[in-house]
């Protein structure tokens, strides 16, 4: 099979199929992008640091010099041995997916491709030419699942010998998750910060991981659940400013909803008012968010949160589809969601 599915990466990371010619790693998390490509790299037995065996090339580079990549790789290696292309930010350039189509067809003894792309549209482009070959296979790298982000929280702070509160871990799990790489380097900030501490704390996982794009994630949530308008302007363009990636700020609101969902159906069965269900749920709620999940659920129905939901998830799909469009995307599909939630006042 020349297309892995995205939850079987990791598995296929353990152990490799060496046989292959072409390796895609594409996604739009472009930490985890990388992270894969050097796994992969590391699996080669090339050695990295050696620049005849290593050949590493941009993908823009290669537009404008359509011959070197087929050079490259029919090029006998000096010293013998194999050798690894490993070619970035690759996307759908004509003459460079024109030029692997045909490496693919006619394969070069003693050479393996590596290629690290961005979002790529399923059946075109680069994408479907290594997928259509037995010579290639493509691995899809997007933003971390719950399971996956709970992965990497508990291996990380495992090797520290450091444990969560349930406080701490839901405020990482709210405020990572959008890139591997970027996730990866604030848990092994904070496990640092609370070096020799055996307990890490709300207030720790705070101090560590405040930066300002990551606290916008609440402010625009909180902003969308209660249909304040003004603030989800304000915090929206805040977080845009940023350059922050709008793939985690969905998940983060789908995630709230869900709450919201789950809480709402409670307050319907039991006829109970909204405090008194968020003072009883288990999971509890974070404590500093209750009164505005309080606010929401006074506003929203089950069925206007079900629909919020689908139009979440239709929102996520449409960004995967066009990369190019996440920002525009997310922003009118959380705009939309605000105003309904102003009008339920």
């Amino acid at each position: 099979m020349s297309e892995l599915k995205a939850g079987e990466v990791d598995r296929f990371l353990t152990k490799p199929d060496t046989s292959r010619l072409v390796y895609l790693v594409y996604g739009p998390d472009r930490g985890l992008v990388s992270e894969r490509a050097e796994r992969l790299a590391r699996s080669t037995g090339v050695d990295l640091s050696d620049t005849f065996s290593t050949i590493k090339l941009d993908a823009n580079e290669l537009a404008s010099d359509p011959v070197r990549l087929v050079d490259e790789a029919y090029t006998v290696a000096m010293f013998g041995g194999d050798r690894l292309i490993w070619i970035r930010n690759a996307g759908n350039h004509k003459d460079v997916s024109a030029n692997i189509e045909k490496i693919l067809k006619e394969p070069p003894e003693a050479v393996k491709l590596l290629v690290e792309a961005g979002d790529l549209k399923k059946g075109t482009g680069l994408r479907a030419i290594v997928e259509k070959s037995p010579n290639g296979i493509t691995l899809p790298c997007y933003a971390d699942n719950a399971q996956a982000l709970n992965g990497l929280i508990d291996a990380t702070f495992g090797e520290a010998g450091q444990r969560l509160s349930l406080d701490a871990r839901r405020y990482i799990q709210d405020h990572i998750g959008g890139d591997r790489r970027a996730s990866r380097g604030e848990l092994e900030k904070l496990a640092l910060y609370a070096h020799g501490e055996k307990e890490i704390t709300l207030d720790m996982a705070r101090q560590s991981i405040g930066d300002a794009s990551a606290v916008s994630f609440d402010e625009v949530v909180d902003a969308v659940i209660t249909g304040r308008l003004a603030d989800f302007d304000d915090s929206m363009q805040a977080f845009i400013s940023a350059g922050s990636n709008p793939q985690p700020l969905l998940a983060a609101a789908i995630r709230q909803f869900q709450q919201l969902d789950l809480l709402r159906a409670e307050m319907d069965k039991s006829g109970k008012p909204a405090g008194a269900v968020i003072a009883a749920a288990r999971p509890p709620v974070f404590f500093a968010r209750r009164k505005t999940v309080e606010q929401a659920l006074t506003r929203w129905t089950a069925q206007g949160i079900r629909h919020a939901l689908r139009r979440l998830k239709d929102c996520v799909l449409e960004s995967r589809m066009n990369s190019a469009l996440t920002v525009p995307v997310a922003r009118t599909a959380l705009l939309a969601i605000t105003i309904q939630s102003a009008r339920r006042r």
